[in-house]
């Protein structure tokens, strides 16, 4: 048996599609597509200051241990949870995003993965990614 699953690209706005095949030897292969839509994408500015990469993502009403921050080469990965309060209310106007949400980056060039800084201040959450230095190898004889 064989199981494949394959992501959208970080372009989707946090839409992802899950294609799963199975093959067996004996039976034909089966496909099945599920889609997941219930992540949102916040508003993700990359920019480069001096020798540094800056993630800046648009999300209030968090705390810092609200965030998941993962780095897998020169992917970054932000995912969370915005909790709505629990009141009850009749919306006349609804644009604030509420539930999971996730962002995925391509950076432009590759990082130092050891001095990464992440800040969250104001709604706004600042990761700051340093600029890989190349390595200097020393020959021997």
């Amino acid at each position: 048996m064989q199981t494949v699953e394959l992501k959208s690209s970080p372009s989707e706005s946090g839409r992802y599609v899950f294609h799963e095949v199975t093959h067996n030897s004996s039976e034909d292969a089966r496909v099945r597509l599920r889609w997941r839509s219930n992540a949102w994408r916040p508003q993700t500015d990359v920019f480069d200051i001096e020798d540094t990469i800056v993630v800046r993502v648009e999300v209030a009403g968090m705390v810092e241990s609200d965030f998941s921050i993962m780095l897998d080469g020169r992917y970054l990965y932000i995912r969370g949870m915005r909790v709505d309060t629990a009141e009850k209310r009749a919306y006349h106007q609804m644009e604030v995003p509420f539930g999971e949400f996730v962002s995925e980056v391509e950076l432009p060039h590759p990082v130092e993965p050891n001095n990464i800084e992440a800040f969250y201040d104001n709604g706004f959450l600042r990761i700051v990614l340093p600029f890989a230095r190349p390595h200097k190898i020393q020959v021997e004889d």
